[in-house]
């Protein structure tokens, strides 16, 4: 039967021991040249709001292009969300710009970030562990950090066979994380522990022969590396059809709307439609859907394109049909913003001044494409 460690006795192996000077030494060798390292309170914010959900080499390209546009977080702060998602687009989870946005202009009316955790996590977007990469990063506070990358090093270095999403479980891993965090240098540790995640304690098939601190590491001693960090099973993912509309007036301009600020995929621009319900055809799905967001009524012509696009929780397949504008459902005289921000109409070519989604990128790449072979 397997031992169960206590918090005491999950401490105590560490106490006294080489495990972070052989942490920090990796470090100090391979520390990976990323833009942000040695930055500001600023930067590091924005890298670590970046790099949730998203890889550092997807990051980087905008990380770069963010600190040219806004290289203070007062620059940040006064421009318009507008630009601040255009700047965005493409990096998804739309939430973080809002939020960054929103961010920015506290921090700007207080003059500065706070320097502790607390403080941190009084600011929108800025939970626990951004809070605690901040604090120890930019101000050297002895804070601790748990992410995925750190998650799977701690539940491999105490093969902790307990499910890693339960309540529990992850109390127990941020005990361990604020254990381990030296007094000096506790920013290095915990890019030092996030580094080893990334490249070397990987999720499959980790890198057992290069990890500085194997010698420390309980699974790869009871040969269960590869079966932590333990997770529940997944469900299969949700799938939705959704239609949309190229809907055109008399001079050939596209009708565009606004996402509402506080939903999916928040404040930015789509073609307007929605997702089918049982019984229904795709072009019944798309005057309905356009009757209850912008009271308006269309023709729906032929099919322009399918595009099929992957959300964190579900999938769509997203039919874009071509429309002609009919007018208003009376009593209205124009659109209405009934289940969106605002609308617009607009040229093909004015299409890029405004922020879409992935999924409605596409289309709009195809219609370029279609402009381009007909000029």
């Amino acid at each position: 039967m397997r031992a169960t460690f206590t918090h005491s006795m999950d401490v105590m192996l560490f106490s006294g021991s080489d495990f972070t000077l052989k942490l920090l030494n990796w470090f100090d060798e391979h520390s990976a040249a990323l833009p942000w390292r040695g930055a500001d309170a600023y930067r590091v914010w924005l890298s670590e709001v970046m790099l949730q959900q998203t890889q550092i080499a997807t990051v980087i390209p905008y990380y770069e292009r963010f600190t040219a546009a806004y290289p203070t977080v007062e620059a940040l702060a006064a421009a318009p969300l507008d630009d601040v998602l255009k700047l965005w687009e493409g990096l998804g989870y739309y939430s973080r710009a809002r939020h960054l946005h929103h961010t920015a202009q506290a921090v700007a009316a207080m003059g500065g970030f706070p320097q502790t955790v607390e403080g941190l996590m009084q600011l929108k977007g800025i939970g626990r562990y951004t809070a605690g990469a901040i604090a120890s990063i930019a101000f050297g506070v002895r804070a601790p950090v748990l992410d995925g990358n750190v998650t799977r090093v701690l539940a491999r270095l105490y093969d902790i066979n307990d499910d890693v999403t339960q309540r529990s479980t992850q109390a127990r891993l941020w005990s361990l994380a604020e254990s381990l965090v030296p007094a000096e240098r506790a920013g290095d540790y915990n890019q030092a522990l996030m580094q080893l995640g990334q490249l070397v304690c990987v999720p499959v098939s980790p890198r057992c022969a290069e990890c500085p601190v194997q010698a420390h590491c309980r699974a790869h001693a009871n040969g269960t590396q590869s079966q932590r960090p333990v997770k529940p099973h997944k469900g299969a993912t949700p799938h939705y059809d959704v239609a949309a509309g190229l809907i055109r007036d008399a001079a050939g301009r596209l009708l565009i709307a606004q996402r509402k600020a506080d939903g999916l995929l928040g404040g930015l621009w789509e073609f307007p439609g929605g997702k089918q319900e049982p019984n229904e055809t795709l072009p019944q799905t798309l005057q309905r859907e356009l009757r209850e967001e912008l009271a308006i009524e269309v023709e729906v012509g032929e099919l322009f394109g399918v595009v099929r696009h992957a959300f964190t929780h579900f999938k769509i397949t997203l039919h874009a049909f071509e429309c002609r504008y009919l007018g208003p459902t009376p009593p209205y005289d124009a659109p209405q913003a009934i289940d969106c921000q605002q609308w617009a109409w607009v040229t093909e070519a004015e299409l890029d001044r405004y922020a879409f989604g992935k999924a409605d990128r596409q289309i709009i790449a195809a219609l370029q494409a279609r402009r381009g072979m007909l000029l």
